[in-house]
């Protein structure tokens, strides 16, 4: 479904190696695969796979036109006159296509041995364990800062005590002979204090750190970055790992979904800018979720995410009953061959799918049921 989505396009010119002119259109991406479009004709004109490219690179088309050139299994596609400018459209087509090529190299050494059922299940299973651990990770943090309110309205507490006792003895006059002075002194010389928290911020973990492209603003130069999710807040870093700029949990006022790929995070003032940063990232949908975790009232999903927030959720929302239930079953038929799993029909297509089971990838299910238990 995400394969499908554009995630950008761009006016532009290409051009057309048999007709020898620049015909004008618009460039677009998806999560897999740049496209091009004729304006006039409404021809698809370039349409190939993101792992097909072997080089992007900034040229200039007759010595003077700045260009962006594609090289396709041996074909050098020109691009020119793209908005808002050359620099933007490369650092987006870069991004996707060096994750593309990450997530290829995965995906080709996991093509080299034939996919059962097993390692599904255990890829499901490992994924929800790891956002149990995400989970508890946020609410122990949580717990933290609760601990540390409570400290010090501790604090608040006490010392109100003491300046209640120093304003009574203040009020009292001189002459009055049963002040509290002489009794009180030794006990406000050694006052107890509690011992100062430490930092919660030099302790956290990270829960997910992406490479993302970033637009602050309506600063029209996107610049490649990091995006780190922390259980307090999230970082926003440059190319160079140079903070740019902290979201606390508590200065998120909005965050907008435009697409699987791209959010906005603002954090809103009265009588100055509010601050504003937009990012891209082809990793996003791994980010989503936790952010919905963290800021599940603050998030709002925008029409073209909709339908990736539908299809998320709704596996999602069964996802204790069916991983259970399914891993019950396969387990249940790695160890018994001859019993079905499942339904009561047992078809044929079931069985065979049952019978990838190995007792090795089992053994590996029931590691990460009781893991997650």
């Amino acid at each position: 479904m995400n394969e499908d989505i554009r995630i950008h396009s761009w006016p532009c010119s290409y051009y057309l190696d048999t007709s020898k002119q620049w015909i004008p259109g618009k460039l677009s991406l998806t999560a897999t695969s740049i496209r091009f479009t004729a304006d006039k004709t409404g021809e698809l004109l370039v349409d190939f796979h993101l792992s097909a490219i072997s080089e992007i690179k900034k040229e200039s088309s007759h010595l003077i036109f700045s260009s962006l050139t594609v090289l396709e299994k041996g074909t050098k596609h020109w691009f020119s006159s793209l908005h808002p400018n050359r620099n933007v459209v490369f650092n987006i087509l870069e991004h996707f296509w060096r994750e593309q090529l990450v997530s290829g190299q995965e995906a080709a050494a996991g093509a080299a041995l034939e996919s059962s059922k097993g390692k599904e299940l255990t890829g499901m299973l490992e994924g929800s364990q790891k956002r149990l651990e995400d989970t508890a990770k946020v609410l122990h943090s949580q717990g933290e800062q609760f601990d540390n309110i409570m400290r010090g309205l501790h604090k608040i507490e006490g010392d109100m005590d003491v300046a209640d006792r120093l304003l009574t003895e203040l009020e009292s006059p001189s002459w009055w002979p049963f002040s509290t002075k002489l009794w009180k002194t030794p006990v406000e010389a050694k006052p107890k204090e509690t011992p100062a928290a430490p930092d919660p911020k030099n302790q956290e973990g990270i829960l997910l750190r992406i490479p993302v492209i970033i637009t602050h603003r309506t600063d029209s130069n996107a610049k490649p970055g990091k995006l780190t999710l922390l259980p307090s807040g999230l970082e926003i870093q440059d190319c160079n790992s140079q903070l740019l700029h902290r979201f606390e949990a508590r200065d998120v006022d909005d965050i907008w979904v435009h697409t699987p790929y791209e959010i906005s995070v603002r954090q809103r003032f009265i009588g100055k800018p509010d601050t504003s940063y937009r990012l891209l990232a082809a990793r996003m949908p791994e980010a989503i979720p936790i952010l919905e975790m963290q800021f599940s009232k603050k998030i709002q999903f925008l029409e073209d995410a909709l339908g990736f927030a539908g299809a998320r959720k709704s596996p999602q929302a069964d996802l204790g009953t069916s991983i259970w239930q399914a891993a019950t079953g396969f387990l249940g038929a790695a160890v018994n061959p001859g019993s079905p799993a499942g339904s009561a029909q047992g078809s044929d297509k079931e069985q065979v799918q049952l019978q990838k089971v190995s007792q090795e990838e089992a053994k590996e299910l029931r590691q990460v049921k009781m893991g997650m238990k």
